[in-house]
């Protein structure tokens, strides 16, 4: 990994919840890569899904391209380095997609993703990673084939990797907003994150991690989003159960 890793300049802020920036995550050759193989799958209509209720961005797992260098963000190299950064014991469980928003689409709502993820299996060994949707587990409900074991974990870290848009400027929108609380997520009153090419934002899911797509992009708005996971009970015992939002 400290091969393609530009630098190790990151920087944590507090406010409006605790979250790392970083500009220039990955070294310009292999950033150029990963621009390349995403522009493969969205040139296939086909790969991306658009139906996500309530959700304004069509979406491609990354779990159906792994034919290309994408597949850094499912490697176990990155999840350790991320769940390092973000001081959360995770549990080698990844979900990861491609998302893309057209141009002046609907703006998100605020959420903090302490949402549920099952996993099929037992839990990945320390050199493995284990995608969502395996051997026909429902990521969100764990619904699966008889016979099929399960996991229902946390996610614990989201991660946004902004790639293949145009340069980005003031009032172009497009941002994640990053909120101090529901009320201030709903009157959009927060920090906003643009999406700059090879830049990256993270932070751990927690009750309080409110954000959302601040929409109104004068362009489309293309990222990487992922999430780390951690033990159900680990949340249980650290935020309480009531903290889960289920789906």
């Amino acid at each position: 990994m400290d091969e393609l890793i530009a630098h190790r300049y990151w920087v944590r802020r507090l406010k409006p919840f605790p979250h790392v920036t970083v500009q220039n995550v990955f070294n310009q050759a292999f950033y150029d890569t990963l621009e390349d193989h995403y522009r493969r799958i969205a040139a296939v209509e086909s790969r991306f899904n658009t139906s996500t209720p309530g959700y304004d961005a069509s979406m491609a797992l990354i779990r159906d391209n792994l034919d290309g260098p994408l597949a850094v963000f499912t490697s176990r190299e990155w999840h350790d380095m991320l769940a390092g950064i973000a001081g959360v014991a995770c549990t080698g469980d990844v979900s990861a997609s491609l998302h893309q928003h057209r141009p002046g689409g609907n703006a998100g709502w605020p959420h903090n993703d302490l949402n549920p993820g099952w996993f099929a299996g037992p839990t990945p060994n320390d050199n493995e990673t284990r995608y969502e949707g395996i051997d026909g587990v429902d990521y969100r409900t764990g619904k699966r084939p008889d016979g099929v074991e399960a996991r229902e974990t946390v996610r614990a870290v989201a991660v946004l990797f902004y790639l293949a848009n145009p340069p980005w400027e003031p009032e172009d929108g497009g941002e994640t907003g990053l909120f101090a609380s529901l009320a201030a997520g709903q009157r959009g009153d927060g920090l906003r994150v643009p999406p700059r090419n090879n830049s990256m934002v993270m932070f751990e899911c927690t009750p309080f991690s409110w954000h959302g797509y601040a929409g109104a992009s004068r362009n489309e708005r293309n990222c990487v989003a992922m999430w780390l996971h951690r033990p159900k009970q680990d949340v249980v015992e650290t935020f309480g159960e009531a903290s889960i939002v289920y789906w």
